[in-house]
């Protein structure tokens, strides 16, 4: 089945569950940023086995840097398990990560579509998001159940260069949820340049979270579309995220499908 074809049949069977604006969403004012590249990483001996890897302060995961030929991507999609974040020794306040798929906001970072999960670990607590998200709007949150272990499907779709659609169904407890979307301003819209598959340190209240520690996520089913034809990780370029100096993640992937975003 094409990949567009799949995301046709879910968007159908989702209801269209999001949280209204409301006062608990703008008090989380959760927000992804393009690709920060790191100045850091030449002195860095990287982790990963691939041989295209690039050095970022805010992702680490798989993008693909250009479309092929004449096309652009229009759908990415993955399936991902949620991890059990740990809080660090010295943890002062929250500590969180992001997996997500998303349209763009690399190379071309004036926009991205995307949609994920959060996961955060404040006082002690572990807190679990579904969201959705247009750059350089924020992010909001869809009406849905996750917790630590579930399987999560991640897809978004782009329509036109101003309007989209983001799904995140739970295999694990059976929820789903489909938004439609429109770029948040005229200046935001998308060239389908950048397919991504990321864990990501997010902002929130101006600033980036302290990156919690995420143990493993497993990304699988990994594709882009463009043109008709599908593309996966085997190829794209591995980001590893590097903070004060130091690498905090290792990256592998497994044939053209798979890959796993490890902590360190």
């Amino acid at each position: 089945m094409k990949l567009n074809a799949l995301l046709t049949t879910v968007i159908l069977a989702a209801p269209a569950l999001a949280v209204p604006r409301g006062i608990a969403e703008r008090m989380r004012a959760r927000l992804s940023h393009p690709h920060q590249e790191s100045n850091a990483g030449a002195n860095i001996v990287s982790t990963s086995k691939n041989s295209t890897v690039e050095y970022s302060t805010n992702w680490t995961g798989a993008a693909r840097k250009s479309a092929p030929p004449g096309a652009n991507y229009t759908a990415v999609t993955a399936t991902f398990n949620v991890p059990e974040p740990t809080a660090g020794p010295n943890a002062n306040g929250m500590e969180g990560a992001s997996a997500w798929v998303g349209i763009d906001g690399d190379t071309a970072g004036q926009a991205i579509l995307q949609t994920g999960v959060d996961f955060t670990v404040d006082n002690g607590q572990r807190q679990y998001h579904a969201w959705y998200e247009w750059y350089p709007d924020y992010a909001h949150d869809f009406t849905m159940d996750v917790s630590a272990g579930d399987t999560i499907v991640a897809m978004v779709h782009s329509t036109s260069p101003s309007s989209g659609v983001a799904i995140v169904e739970n295999k694990s407890n059976g929820q789903s949820a489909t938004k439609t979307l429109n770029a948040p301003a005229p200046t935001a819209t998308l060239v389908g340049e950048n397919a991504e598959w990321i864990v990501e340190d997010f902002e929130q209240k101006g600033k980036l979270v302290d990156l919690v520690n995420f143990g493993t996520v497993k990304f699988t089913g990994c594709a882009a579309e463009a043109g008709g034809s599908t593309y996966g990780v085997s190829d794209a370029t591995i980001m590893e995220l590097v903070a004060n100096g130091q690498t905090h993640s290792k990256v592998q992937t497994q044939g053209d499908e798979t890959m796993i975003v490890k902590y360190i």
